[in-house]
């Protein structure tokens, strides 16, 4: 079986998942003690197999690195008394997750613990469901940009001790230095510490190890801050003119529908615009970019990682070689390339059933091809015309962009 396929078949729990804090075995309830006393293979990472008795001799599993080297190690356990040992809620950013993927739900058997998250939210008397909860736990620091609007409460797992200082920098480097800041370390245990400040004024002094930060986010009055909702100025990109402009961007986007988990295909991807905001505007959707130009491709990269998407994958290739072997989209934008032969006819096979097309163009062939394409499929076909006031001497006047033809087609 692949890594990351996962198992679909009803069988029943084989390996046990306990949550555990910082207080350690004595916070588990009656039950998960029970199944830990049981255990036949213990596996967690070694912060949490220190927790177990020195006298305990009973085979432990630690943590391997990559993570993935873990699954054939616990199925070649199968049929011993499997005990993972996780942090807090396991599928609060937890192993879990990983688990009920590779293995399937009904293989597994979990105690959860509260998480980083609610004891955060318990502490600062702040509502669990207002919250947005991020982990940066091996990830770009760049993702917390995505997140950051005034108004906004962020609970934010961290990677060390350092990660406060990092993060606090950011926020004022973004314009959101006044933001009150809380760094709890070891949450639940006896060594469990608060520190608060403003980002602005944070120091440098690290933080334990195990901490988890907790801000409430306040914009400067001049500070830009970007929405989710999809139409960002056109100066939010670096770009070289090829860009899909802003009402055209907000427009497509408004067809293509971002979803939880959606994969985008943006081809013709230019300097990320389409696939920056569609990743923006929904957190677990995915998108790959593909463009022939590698400095364009380099802008995207850049304008991924600027604007809090460092997921955005890009791949550099002409059309349609460069699709061979991609997982199925659930929506597709073609903002180039659309009057070449067969490539529309091509990507309507390609998409998943209930997915979405949506193709614009500038040219006279290109509107040709896609007014074929709505003879032959269906779908809508919309004529977008945009103007700007701009200076006309001492006056302002309307300046008009080139009129964008745009097919929206679903495949039924």
């Amino acid at each position: 079986m692949m890594d990351g396929a996962t198992l679909t078949t009803a069988t029943a729990p084989w390996i046990t998942i306990i949550g555990i804090g910082e207080d350690g075995l004595d916070g588990l309830g009656t039950e998960a003690r029970a199944e830990v006393a049981a255990a036949e293979l213990l596996i967690g990472g070694d912060r949490h197999l220190a927790m177990l008795p020195a006298e305990d001799q009973r085979p432990r599993l630690a943590w391997p690195s990559p993570l993935k080297d873990l699954r054939p190690a616990i199925e070649a356990a199968r049929g011993r008394r499997l005990v993972v040992l996780a942090s807090g809620d396991p599928f609060c950013w937890g192993v879990g997750t990983t688990l009920a993927r590779w293995f399937g739900p009904d293989a597994l058997s979990v105690h959860p613990a509260p998480s980083a998250a609610s004891l955060v939210c318990a502490r600062l008397g702040w509502p669990l469901p207002e919250v947005r909860i991020i982990t940066l736990h091996g990830r770009p620091l760049a993702l917390l940009d995505r997140h950051l609007q005034p108004g906004a409460r962020l609970v934010i797992y961290t990677d060390d001790g350092a990660a406060p200082a990092a993060i606090a920098a950011r926020l004022a480097e973004r314009g959101f230095g006044a933001s009150p800041m809380v760094v709890l370390e070891c949450l639940g245990g006896p060594r469990e510490a608060v520190r608060r400040g403003l980002a602005g004024d944070w120091d440098q002094r690290p933080a334990a190890d195990l901490n988890t930060v907790a801000v409430d986010l306040v914009a400067a009055p001049a500070t830009d801050w970007l929405p989710t909702l999809a139409g960002l100025d056109d100066d939010a990109f670096d770009h070289d003119g090829q860009l899909t402009k802003r009402e055209v961007r907000a427009i497509t986007l408004a067809r293509l529908m971002p979803a939880p988990g959606a994969l985008l295909w943006d081809l013709g991807a230019g300097n990320g615009s389409v696939a920056i905001e569609w990743l923006r505007a929904e957190p677990t959707a995915r998108a790959i970019g593909i463009e022939q130009r590698p400095d364009r491709l380099d802008r995207a990269r850049a304008n991924a990682l600027r604007l809090g998407v460092p997921g955005l994958k890009l791949i550099e290739g002409r059309l349609p070689e460069a699709l061979a072997g991609l997982p199925a989209p659930d929506a597709v934008f073609l903002g180039g390339a659309v009057a070449q032969a067969g490539l529309i006819d091509h990507l309507v096979t390609l998409l998943r059933p209930g997915g979405r097309l949506v193709a614009n163009a500038v040219t006279l062939s290109g509107e040709a091809a896609l007014i074929e394409a709505e003879a032959r499929h269906g779908g809508d076909l919309t004529r977008i015309q945009i103007a700007r006031a701009e200076p006309v001497g001492p006056h302002l006047g309307w300046r008009a962009a080139m009129p964008v033809t745009q097919w929206a087609w679903r495949r039924v």
